[in-house]
């Protein structure tokens, strides 16, 4: 039985089809081409949607008789080098409050923060930090810095007192969840106990704004120490009339941080905002995101989406080029 051998003819491919098919390839080629690129140098987004260039949010607590105000000088500077800044209210209500609110603040953020506390704040941002795996260093100005199960009457008790002890007035005060007492500064002895190195107009202002604390911030216990597994920096203020610069002392080389020490009143952050900059630049140095594998672009954040982006593009790319091969066969075929 003879077999057939002719070839089975096959209908050429139309060139008007293969031009478009074509023209479809090198257009998905080109877009994911040059959509690799820019994908890759996506930066991380960071705090309220801002990119941080991978440098860390900068979060900076206040203390007692004091509001956000304290850290402007502080905070045009670290803007200025780039940093994104928050310096939420402390409520100055009691500890267990003050540091609840301050974590719930820290929670939204994104990315590596550095944490910095001043006086009372200290205490604060201790307990707010404790757990939290985005906190990576904290710094202490003229701070409070209690352990777990301590109260910062027992802590300031194991030195004598400053002047502050003495010059405190106090106001029962009354709101929605129940009665209390406020702690406030003398107005007459605010400029030599809590600023005496600002001029006196402006601590005078400072004494008429004040923000009270009150008397549970200093009973009730710290139910965390963040400074035992966080890297922490700590300024201790020789002048410092409002806390012992001796506990300052005591409490930075317990929590082994990086301390400088500096002629100053309690409030450093405003009388040498250099200083104080300088110390969180430091703790910021450390908590820094690694540098891009690429020089000049950021590094991306570890999330998948992104991956999910760039393994996309690659696929794109890869299955424009093999399309583009296989159109190009068979028009050199038709053309034979």
């Amino acid at each position: 039985m003879d077999i057939d051998t002719h070839p089975i003819p096959r209908t050429p491919p139309r060139p008007r089809l293969i031009r478009a098919a074509a023209s479809l390839t090198a257009v998905l080629a080109a877009a994911a081409l040059a959509a690799g690129p820019a994908a890759a140098s996506v930066p991380a987004a960071r705090g309220d949607g801002r990119t941080g260039g991978g440098k860390p949010t900068v979060v900076l607590v206040h203390g007692a008789f004091a509001d956000a105000s304290g850290w402007n000088e502080v905070v045009r500077r670290l803007e200025g080098e780039g940093y994104d800044v928050i310096a939420p209210a402390n409520p100055l209500r009691g500890l267990t409050g003050d540091s609840t609110y301050i974590a719930s603040v820290l929670k939204s953020v994104k990315g590596p923060i550095v944490l910095a506390g001043h006086s009372y704040g200290g205490a604060v941002i201790s307990e707010a930090a404790a757990g939290n795996p985005h906190v990576k260093a904290l710094v202490f100005v003229s701070a409070l810095m209690p352990d777990r199960g301590e109260t910062l009457a027992a802590l300031g008790a194991r030195f004598p007192a400053a002047q502050l002890n003495n010059v405190q007035r106090m106001v029962p005060y009354r709101d929605a969840t129940g009665s209390g007492v406020d702690i406030y500064i003398r107005d007459a002895s605010f400029h030599s106990v809590f600023a005496a190195d600002l001029p006196a107009a402006q601590a005078r202002l400072m004494a008429v704004e004040q923000r009270p604390i009150a008397t549970t911030a200093f009973t009730q216990r710290a139910t965390g120490a963040a400074w035992r597994t966080i890297p922490s920096w700590a300024l201790v203020a020789t002048e410092d009339h409002a806390i012992n610069p001796a506990l300052e002392r005591y409490e930075a080389e317990r929590a082994g941080s990086h301390t400088v020490e500096i002629d100053s009143s309690h409030v450093a952050m405003i009388s040498h905002p250099d200083v104080v900059t300088r110390l969180i630049r430091e703790a910021a140095a450390s908590a820094a995101e690694p540098a891009a594998a690429v020089s000049g672009a950021p590094a991306l954040a570890d999330t998948g989406w992104r991956e999910t982006i760039l393994t996309a593009i690659g696929g794109i790319a890869g299955a424009a080029l093999i399309m583009g091969g296989v159109f190009l066969a068979l028009a050199r075929k038709s053309r034979g």
